[in-house]
């Protein structure tokens, strides 16, 4: 396995440790829409996608969420890790200094808005690390299981994607990284994650930030 020329980093799950209180939060708003939901099954449903999509998904089966559901869900963010707190994923940010020792060009692909970014990876400390590299799902045509937006990073940094690398944990963005044509490193550390769904979908499957640098060749 040869060095990467790109590290691709998800954010939600790999940097920061937000999918528990998010998917919470998420279950209760589609139990209010009359969806009997609990917080397991949206995690495994909705994590690592992108807020529209969940949308599409939700109403396609008869429930409204109403016209401004996003824009609305994406206002109560602040609030939410405000009360609740946002960490770093443990040991990532020495696996961030590792890539950077090496001058490895490095970003962040994520279904979440720049906005909410910069709430969850301010609050950690991580945001100087990724300020001008952040790209979203809203950028493209089609998020998390597409790989549109995976593309489209590797285009803007002026990479091929046979180069690339993706830090993911979840089930679509493994399967979108793979569809881009790249390696994705699996990240499976929350008991929550869908472990087997991770295997499928064809992630190099790891459970703790600091077995990374030894999976990559970073030298």
């Amino acid at each position: 396995m040869k060095q990467p020329k790109l590290v691709i980093f998800d954010c939600d799950g790999v940097l920061v440790d937000t999918e528990n209180t998010v998917n919470k939060e998420l279950s209760g708003w589609l139990r209010k829409a009359g969806m009997d939901v609990d917080y397991q099954y949206c995690r495994k449903t909705f994590s690592g996608r992108s807020m529209i999509s969940v949308q599409k998904e939700v109403e396609a089966q008869g429930y409204s969420l109403g016209e401004d559901f996003v824009e609305r869900w994406n206002a109560g963010l602040p609030d939410l890790f405000a009360t609740h707190g946002v960490e770093a994923i443990p040991h990532v940010r020495d696996f961030i200094e590792a890539v950077r020792a090496r001058d490895i060009p490095y970003c962040v692909a994520s279904s979440a808005r720049v906005s909410k970014m910069h709430v969850t990876l301010g609050t950690t400390g991580l945001l100087p690390y990724f300020e001008d590299v952040l790209f979203s799902a809203s950028m493209v045509g089609r998020a998390k299981p597409f790989p549109d937006l995976f593309l489209h990073a590797a285009a803007t940094m002026g990479f091929d994607p046979a180069d690339c690398i993706v830090i993911e944990d979840s089930v679509p963005g493994t399967q979108a990284g793979i569809s881009a044509g790249m390696r994705v490193f699996s990240y499976h550390g929350d008991p929550h994650t869908n472990r087997d769904g991770l295997a499928a979908a064809g992630g190099i499957l790891f459970d703790d930030m600091r077995e990374l640098a030894g999976l990559i060749p970073l030298d």
